[in-house]
């Protein structure tokens, strides 16, 4: 790294793995250029793209973001997890985050800089780029198989990467909790006023104990399922009210100190 460094390249070594969106996000302090590009090492993403997203910042786009058309080398479950993530959470946000995009994107110095101040820990970049706005498009691209190895990223790391999405952006599932709860609490208004009318006015009982023992075991599971969504949100906020630095850095190669600009509403 200190003979490439002589080169005009530059790295920064996180201390452990703190993940791949706050790896980025290194990354993007670090960065002191016009334009910053977010590309994975394992070659899926084309650089030869780069050119074509330099071509429309040069345009004037504030951010080129690419959409994969098709994903090869991919098994049939990531693809289909892949596109209802998408959806779900375009449908779940009033922000316009595009579907089916990556992290691969070019990102203007001054959209940089905005992201630089947003500090929170559940990290989703992609999110964040759509939120700060300015002027963005996107170009289409084929992506390929891995160069080389395995992919890291399991089952269960999707599901919580989609987690922190649509709980950074979004707080309609709490809306849900919400509304099944109302809905329950409907449901046994109206179950208890049939028991009492059957008691009271044909002195017969309401028969049945395995339909009721079911629906008490499913009224036991949304209530579960509304536990833990309101826990997913709690879980946030008691990350973010911690304060602790996103990443730690070990070691730094070519960097000369992190790139410091206040954004513009700080100025």
């Amino acid at each position: 790294m200190d003979r490439l460094a002589i080169q005009r390249v530059a790295a920064a070594d996180i201390s452990r793995n703190f993940g791949h969106q706050i790896a980025i996000t290194a990354g993007m302090d670090y960065a002191s250029g016009q334009a910053v590009i977010v590309i994975d090492a394992d070659l899926q993403d084309p650089p030869e793209l780069i050119l074509d997203m330099i071509a429309r910042w040069k345009e004037g786009d504030d951010v080129v973001y690419a959409r994969r058309v098709k994903r090869k080398g991919e098994t049939a479950f990531k693809k289909w997890m892949a596109y209802v993530f998408y959806r779900l959470l375009r449908a779940a946000t009033e922000i316009d985050i595009p579907v089916d995009t990556g992290d691969f994107r070019l990102i203007d110095r001054k959209v940089c800089d905005q992201l630089r101040y947003m500090r929170e820990r559940s990290r989703f970049v992609r999110g964040l780029v759509s939120w700060v706005g300015f002027r963005q498009t996107a170009v289409e691209y084929e992506r390929e198989p891995r160069f080389a190895g395995k992919t890291k990223y399991s089952l269960k790391k999707m599901i919580r990467f989609s987690l922190d999405g649509i709980t950074s952006f979004s707080h309609k599932p709490l809306k849900l909790a919400s509304l099944l709860g109302f809905l329950l609490s409907a449901a046994s208004v109206v179950g208890m006023m049939v028991v009492l009318h059957l008691k009271w006015f044909t002195h017969s009982t309401a028969a049945g104990r395995a339909s009721l023992f079911m629906v008490m075991l499913l009224g036991n599971g949304v209530m579960m399922t509304m536990l833990g969504i309101i826990g997913e949100y709690i879980g946030c906020i008691y990350h973010e009210v911690k304060e602790r630095p996103l990443y730690v850095i070990n070691e730094t190669w070519g960097v000369r100190t992190k790139h410091e600009r206040k954004p513009s509403y700080l100025s």
